[in-house]
């Protein structure tokens, strides 16, 4: 078969099986051998040059990578970056198309990749569980569980301390696509108003009134409960700042499962301190290990009684990785039939922070 998908992150065996059955009967699926394969022993043990994929000597590399990735018209990776050096741009002159296994594009430098490739994130893969997570957070930031506890297990028995009832709210969705979908369909059934935002103001039947984010302003003065969802971009970092935040009741709650950077830092943690009513749940956070390396705060969210925090992990269940490789290989699979892929970076999309 004349057409070549390569995959260069080691995604596991039910992934790879998940991969090769989607692109059945339109590509070979194979998985570029790693670099330092030819460097036996512990990896853990090696020298970390020879680990890293952007200085390791070329003379060095498996003969058998280069031959691999030259034969490739597509490649699914997690992090293009470091799974992808120079060296093997070199080799991989016939690759037209990258699709990426995370959702979102901000971790990616697309000034590294060759102007004639086709970028696409993993654009609603993960949908499912992450607007579970959201709503888990509205949930339990909206009954106190979190404060409930700690007062519990400090000997305060208050059983005449008050929660929200969430039928009635105003339910803002700021990024309605795969995952503000999800997130509609689940709060729902609580009796919730939904409001979506997103660039076009297009929505569905979950909606009970659909905004443009040109319209920010209208959606934050009546949100009770604030989801963010939207892709981190050119456009939406920094989108919501003092001014916006200033806009929001001083009890509304805000769930982030997008990115850190679309919210400003600084702003978000004065107003946590200033109005304890206000509440937050934040599973996306400024710098984070997988983009950064290593986790940071510039202020201490977690020691705030009205913030919830977790390790950006919504996506994080199990078969979650099997199910974005599918979803990721569907998408190769619709370039490959010259049908329109989802998630195809724009101008707009090359952020990178």
């Amino acid at each position: 078969m004349s057409v070549r998908v390569v995959v260069t992150s080691p995604v596991g065996d039910d992934a790879m099986a998940a991969i090769a059955s989607e692109l059945a009967g339109i590509a070979e699926v194979a998985m570029a051998p790693a670099p330092d394969d030819p460097i036996r022993g512990d990896p853990a043990t090696r020298d970390p040059a020879t680990r890293d994929p952007a200085t390791r000597d070329p003379a060095t590399r498996d003969p058998g990578r280069a031959e691999v990735l030259s034969g490739a018209t597509a490649m699914i990776c997690w992090n293009p970056d470091r799974e992808l050096s120079a060296h093997d741009w070199a080799n991989a002159t016939r690759v037209r198309f990258l699709q990426t296994l995370s959702a979102g594009l901000d971790h990616v430098g697309f000034d590294r990749i060759p102007p004639g490739v086709t970028v696409a994130g993993n654009s609603g893969a993960y949908a499912a569980p992450i607007a579970e997570h959201a709503v888990a957070m509205v949930l339990a930031l909206a009954k106190r569980l979190v404060a409930a506890h700690g007062e519990l297990a400090a000997g305060t028995f208050d059983q005449s301390a008050h929660s929200r009832s969430l039928a009635g709210l105003n339910a803002v969705i700021l990024g309605y696509g795969g995952i503000g979908r999800a997130v509609a369909r689940l709060l729902r059934p609580f009796g919730v108003r939904i409001v979506g935002v997103n660039r076009s103001g297009n929505g569905d039947e979950a909606v009970d009134q659909m905004l443009r984010v040109a319209d920010l302003e209208a959606a934050l003065r009546q949100a009770d409960i604030l989801v963010v969802s939207l892709p981190l971009t050119r456009a939406t970092a920094g989108l919501i700042g003092a001014r916006e935040l200033e806009w929001m009741r001083r009890d509304a709650i805000l769930v982030n499962v997008a990115r850190g950077e679309i919210i400003d830092q600084d702003a978000l943690y004065s107003l946590l301190v200033a109005e304890p009513t206000f509440l937050a749940g934040i599973d996306a956070w400024w710098v984070e290990p997988f983009r950064h390396g290593r986790f940071e705060l510039a202020h201490p969210f977690l020691k705030l009684p009205n913030v919830l925090g977790s390790p950006h992990n919504s996506a994080s269940v199990p078969g979650a990785i099997t199910e974005g490789a599918r979803f990721a290989a569907a998408n190769v699979a619709r370039f490959l039939r010259m049908e329109q892929p989802l998630g195809v970076a724009g101008p707009d999309d090359r952020y990178r922070g």
